[in-house]
């Protein structure tokens, strides 16, 4: 038998996998059995105890340094040269050569470097000046000076802040300072993306087959960065006592010359060098220009004339003690490109956000408005053309795997495609500036092939000119809003999260007004928060829970409301399955004629034994289409569907994962029937009617579907849940007096129009309710969903189908009417809440015993996390 096409693939990935494996173990066996390095003959070593979390440990490592000593000394305190991060004393020699004329001068490989010992506990530049000063004791050196180059100026700041006392005079060359001029200038972003770096060079080094060759200093100078915190750099600078130089490049694309000024500001006693047109690399390639200064200021140091902290001048006092506002430095070189890939990348993300972002970066004047602007426009560029790619590459199968499967969904890109066949290009362009079809779209034009050079080309041109305004225009007003009100007290960064939130909805709602569609959307926006019937149940409901509760206090009960109904699960509570409620209802054969056709169909089963099950009970009832699905544990309208074909009901049996039911499809008007009876009385009483509307959209002839429900002063305020119900329909141009129903289900938060039906509340159909509810022994209390041919039908009592009863929770729906205020709504709920509670009590009295709080608890959770899971029971109704 032939292999298949995925077998042989498997087959294909487990050799390379193979491969891999044995090429990474041979990798590792040489770099074992490598021989090390002879140590250099004109450096010495210290053995010295390990520095883990501040505290020496037991475990020895080694330190290697050059001790050079002066040809003519004229001096007994010795110099400490200490490197940068990559970089080991090697680097320093020509300028240790330079300045060892007249003195000592030690230059030592920082622990993690060069000779010393590579595997460390901690590489963080506070244990790097315990290392030195531990060094400096093994030498048996009472007092040095210091200098530090880049990394290593932190080493000097942690030394004088640990052995101030032994630290005549500090040097810092294009040295780190205070936190805030370190890349994004927060620790904890700073932190994220040095923990990136360190694990992209640890994988490089151990999960890469290269025989040694990543095996330098990239993974100790990446946990140098990740180990170390420069928060407390600020307040070392602020204390230190010695004398005090600083010299740095004004073109310094690492560390940028702004750090230096602060740093010379917070050092009162400081001499600040700054060297015009030179950069981070001058000590290498022009040691000269950093050795005559230095060693003018050493002997200015040892002739006394150098200041102190304690003889600094009063004004430069004063200002070091300031909190001045901090000139950020537009990033540059290294800096730069660090900042383009975070916005390149932060685009895959979310690209609005993005945009914003980088505008706020340009205003701070950490960025460049060039390097916002290009960068935003590169990486959602990029984006764009790796969605095309996809699409035209793998189609439709990748909308099934991760990531995509999270974003999109077949219809979705279904109606991108058809709006791309239609109109090619233009389509491309304009998706740019409506959100919600950019993924569909691109994915479409992939998979439809238009020509790549063709939609790079759209794509630029509509990035190219929509990136530019949002990058712009954040920088003009973002900056502004940052610096007076979000820079200052505590709490900055979250201060900054929330402005960008904030931002980037804002900034979408601007871009909803630009088009016609979208300015009708936010209207309809606008309706759903005037009118309360379309507020969402989290915040509609709040008053009646705080009733309930007054009444679970009442009643000294908090579920005392659920033996309501002793027939139902908890009253009716959560969840209750419809086939038990209809199997209860159909115990009396004086109710067969009040009830549908129906089938539970398990979600245990396999695919074919649904659409057997289905088959089955079709042709046993002779039923036509349209027949209803609908979930046997639903809630609020929840998936439920009219099906009108055969391939539509195989498609939703095949999708569906929890137990459905089938239910015969009666025509006719959909009303809702509050009814309760209190125990101890003969007859119950309807409590409410809901008159339930289906809207319509009548055709013009020239306006498709999504236009006509959009032109709706009241379908605006359901438009989402419209075109999610019609999808397949949008794009249709409805025929001139055509009238479309938007919906057919009688559910209000799906659509549907609730009206006061109190008109239709006649002694006969109360007598009819009255008498179906009785027959059900147990019911008391809930709401009738049926259809009757018309209103007065239903007045009259007859021809009634029942398609389900609801239990405790239900709500009488006429409250929805427009015509009843929000306190009205509020009237009719708590009045039935505490009927609700009355028939509790007394079924309580009577001997029904109550739920339990984690009885109630239970049923939530199965309704939202195991509704799937649960198995039909049968009913006198499946086959």
């Amino acid at each position: 038998m032939p292999e298949t096409r995925k077998s042989i693939l498997h087959r294909k990935r487990l050799w390379l996998m193979g491969v891999y494996l044995f090429v990474l173990l041979f990798s590792g066996l040489y770099r074992f059995n490598s021989v090390e390095s002879p140590f250099p003959v004109d450096k010495e070593a210290a053995e010295l105890r390990a520095v883990s979390d501040g505290k020496n440990t037991e475990t020895k490592i080694r330190l290697a340094y050059r001790d050079i000593l002066p040809t003519n000394q004229s001096n007994d305190v010795p110099l400490f040269l200490i490197h940068g991060s990559p970089g080991d004393g090697e680097s320093m020699s020509e300028l240790a050569r330079q300045l060892s004329a007249r003195r000592r001068v030690i230059v030592p490989d920082l622990p993690g470097f060069g000779d010393s010992t590579h595997s460390i506990p901690d590489y963080s530049i506070k244990a790097h000046a315990q290392y030195l000063t531990a060094l400096a004791d093994e030498l048996k050196i009472p007092k040095f000076d210091v200098l530090g180059f880049s990394m290593g100026g932190g080493v000097a700041l942690n030394i004088s802040d640990i052995a101030s006392n032994r630290v005549r005079s500090i040097t810092l060359v294009s040295s780190i300072g205070v936190q805030e001029y370190e890349l994004l200038g927060q620790y904890h972003v700073n932190h994220a993306l040095h923990g990136i770096q360190l694990a992209f060079f640890w994988s490089l080094r151990e999960l890469t087959p290269h025989f040694g060759l990543f095996d330098g200093m990239m993974v100790p100078y990446s946990r140098n960065f990740y180990d170390t915190d420069q928060r407390p750099l600020r307040k070392a600078l602020a204390k230190s006592e010695a004398p005090f130089l600083i010299i740095h490049g004004s073109l310094d694309p690492l560390v940028p010359v702004e750090a230096a000024r602060e740093s010379a500001r917070i050092v009162r006693q400081s001499e600040f060098l700054e060297l015009s047109d030179e950069n981070h690399f001058t000590v290498f390639m022009r040691p000269e220009k950093i050795a005559v200064p230095v060693e003018e200021f050493l002997l200015r140091v040892e002739n006394g004339s150098a200041k102190s902290r304690a003889n600094a001048d009063q004004t430069r006092a004063a200002d070091s003690e300031k909190n001045t506002q901090l000139k950020f430095a537009e990033a540059k070189g290294v800096a730069a490109v660090v900042f383009f890939l975070l916005i390149v990348l932060g685009t895959f993300i979310t690209e609005d956000l993005t945009c914003i972002a980088a505008g706020v970066l340009a205003g701070q004047g950490r960025i460049s408005l060039t390097l916002a602007v290009f960068a935003c426009f590169f990486g959602i560029w990029i984006g764009d053309l790796l969605l095309y790619i996809i699409g035209r590459w793998f189609g439709k199968q990748a909308l099934h795997r991760a990531p995509l499967r999270w974003f999109l969904d077949e219809k979705t890109v279904n109606r991108g495609a058809e709006w791309f066949i239609k109109r090619g290009a233009a389509a491309i362009f304009l998706s740019r500036f409506t959100p919600s079809v950019r993924l569909p779209m691109y994915f479409g034009a992939g998979m439809f092939k238009m020509s790549f050079l063709k939609f790079a080309a759209v794509s630029a041109l509509a990035v190219g000119l929509w990136t530019p305004v949002i990058v712009v225009l954040s920088a003009l007003l973002g900056a502004e809003a940052i610096e007076s009100a979000f820079m200052q007290g505590q709490n900055v960064v979250w201060k900054l999260i929330l402005l960008f939130i904030g931002g980037y909805f804002l900034i979408r709602f601007l871009v909803g007004l630009i088009t016609w569609k979208g300015r009708r959307l936010a209207l309809g926006r606008i309706k759903r928060i005037r009118h309360w019937e379309f507020w969402p149940m989290t915040f509609f409901y709040p008053p009646v829970i705080v009733y309930v509760a007054w009444l679970m206090v009442k009643h000294r009960s908090m579920t005392v409301f659920a033996c309501a109904n002793p027939a139902i699960e908890a009253g009716g509570f959560v969840g209750e399955r419809k086939d038990e409620i209809y199997a209860g209802l159909g115990e009396s054969g004086e109710n067969d004629e009040y009830l549908l056709k129906f089938v539970v169909i398990g979600a245990e089963r396999s695919v074919e034994e649904k659409i057997d099950s289905a088959d089955k009970f079709i042709e046993e009832y002779a039923l036509q289409f349209p027949i209803v699905l609908k979930p046997n544990a639903g809630e609020r309208g929840a998936n439920v569907t009219i099906v009108r074909s055969r391939p539509e009901l195989q498609d939703l049996l095949e999708a569906s994962n929890e137990d459905m039911i089938l239910q015969e499809y009666v025509e006719g008007n959909e009303y809702g029937v509050f009814y309760y009876r209190i125990p101890d009385e003969e007859n119950g009483k309807i409590f409410a009617i809901t008159e339930k509307s289906f809207p319509e959209v009548v055709g013009d002839g020239s306006s498709n579907l999504e236009t006509l429900i959009l032109k709706d002063d009241r379908a605006i305020c359901m438009a989402k849940s419209y075109f999610s119900r019609n999808e397949a329909e949008l794009e249709r141009v409805i025929n001139l007096g055509e009238h479309y129903r938007l919906i057919d289900i009688g559910t209000h938060s799906k659509g549907a129009v609730f009206l006061d039906g109190q008109r239709f509340h006649t002694e006969a159909l109360e007598s009819v309710i009255d008498s179906i509810c009785k027959r059900y022994r147990g019911f008391y209390f809930g709401r009738f969903d049926i259809r009757v041919p018309s209103g007065e039908d239903l007045a009259a009592g007859q021809n009634i189908k029942i398609i389900e009863l609801n239990g405790v929770t239900s709500e009488a729906t006429s409250i929805y009417d427009p015509k009843n205020s929000l306190f009205d709504a509020y009237r009719v709920l708590f009045k039935q809440w505490a009927l609700a509670f009355e028939i509790g009590s007394q079924n309580h009295r009577s001997g029904t015993p109550k739920t339990g709080i984690l009885n109630l608890l239970r049923l939530i959770f199965r309704s939202k996390f195991e509704r799937s899971a649960s198995a039909p029971k049968k009913t006198h109704s499946e086959t």
